[in-house]
C-alpha cells in the first residue's frame, strides 16, 4: 500500500501529466472514454469541496493515458425530503443518474455530457465520469463575474438545449455550478443524481423557448424500447415512463408553436452544424 505522501506526489504528477490522448493528437471517442473509465487503475484521489454528495476527483492511468474522473457514490431513498426548494416524495439521489444523463444524451446525439460508467470504487458502486478538459469556467463564475459569451447567438443556442434536456429528465438539480464552460465557449451539463424523477409533468413549459431542429427529431424517435436498451437498470421501469411522458409534452409543445408561429420562430439548427 503506497503511503499518503506516496500519493500526494504521485497526483500532482499525473495532474501535470501529458499528453491526455493516446496518440498525443486525437481525441478519444466516448467509447474509448468508457473503456478508458472501466478499465484503468486509479492512482490517487481527494476529495471535491464543491457538492454535498462526498464525490472525488481521482486520477486514472491504463498506462498510456493519465487522466481525472468524478467520482459519485451516492445512492439515496427518502420517502419525504425537506429542503430550501420545499418538500418532495421518493425522493431520489443517485449516481445512476450521472449515467443515464450521459447514455440519454447521445440517444439524443447531445454532445455535452461527459461520458460516465459504472464500476466499483472503494468496494462501492460508483458513477465514474470523464473529467472536462480545457474548463474556463462554471456559469456560476460567469454570472457572477458579469461575463457575455463571444458568441451570444451560440450560447443561446446551447442553453435552450440545456434547459430543454432539464426538462426532458425533471432535474431537479441544475444549479449554475453544474453548467461547466470551456475555453471554446462549450457548455457541458454535469451531476444529474436528482434528476429523473417518476412524474409526467413538466417542471417548467416556460424554459422551451425555442428547439434545436435535430434535437426535436431525435425527441421523436424516442420509444420505450430504444430507452430500455440504453438506460436500464441506471432506470427503472417508471422512470423511464416519466421520460416518455414528459418527452410527448415536450413534443406537443413545440408543435403547437411551430403551427402557430412558423418553423423559422421555434426551430434552429445547432446540433447539426457542430
Amino acid at each position: 500500500m503506497k503511503s499518503p505522501a506516496r500519493l500526494r506526489l504521485l497526483l500532482v504528477a499525473a495532474l501535470a501529466a501529458a499528453p491526455l490522448y493516446s496518440n498525443g493528437v486525437t481525441p478519444l471517442t466516448d467509447r474509448e472514454k468508457e473503456e478508458f473509465l472501466k478499465r484503468a487503475r486509479i492512482i490517487a484521489s481527494r476529495a471535491l469541496s464543491q457538492g454535498i454528495t462526498g464525490s472525488l476527483r481521482v486520477t486514472m492511468t491504463d498506462g498510456k493515458i493519465t487522466h481525472d474522473a468524478h467520482v459519485q457514490t451516492i445512492d439515496e431513498f427518502r420517502a419525504t425530503f425537506t429542503s430550501a426548494l420545499g418538500s418532495e416524495l421518493n425522493f431520489r439521489d443517485t449516481y445512476r443518474g450521472n449515467i443515464a444523463g450521459y447514455r440519454l444524451g447521445r440517444l439524443l446525439l447531445l454532445d455535452m455530457i461527459p461520458p460516465s460508467v459504472e464500476r466499483k470504487v472503494g468496494g462501492k458502486s460508483a458513477a465514474v465520469t470523464w473529467w472536462i478538459d480545457d474548463v474556463l469556467m462554471t456559469e456560476k463564475d460567469r454570472v457572477q463575474k458579469k461575463l457575455d459569451p463571444p458568441d451570444r447567438d451560440r450560447w443561446n443556442r446551447q442553453m435552450h438545449i440545456v434547459r430543454l434536456f432539464d426538462q426532458l429528465i425533471y432535474n431537479t438539480d441544475r444549479n449554475l455550478g453544474n453548467l461547466v464552460i470551456t475555453q471554446d465557449w462549450n457548455v457541458w451539463m454535469i451531476d444529474h443524481t436528482r434528476a429523473f424523477r417518476i412524474q409526467t409533468t413538466l417542471r417548467d413549459p416556460n424554459n422551451l423557448q425555442r428547439c434545436d431542429r435535430l434535437l426535436l427529431e431525435q425527441l421523436r424517435k424516442l420509444d420505450r424500447e430504444s430507452l430500455t436498451k440504453a438506460l436500464y437498470p441506471m432506470l427503472m421501469k417508471a422512470e423511464i415512463g416519466g421520460i416518455l411522458a414528459r418527452r410527448d409534452l415536450i413534443v406537443k409543445h413545440f408543435e403547437e408553436r411551430i403551427a402557430a408561429e412558423g418553423e423559422d420562430a421555434v426551430l434552429y439548427d445547432y446540433l447539426a452544424r457542430r
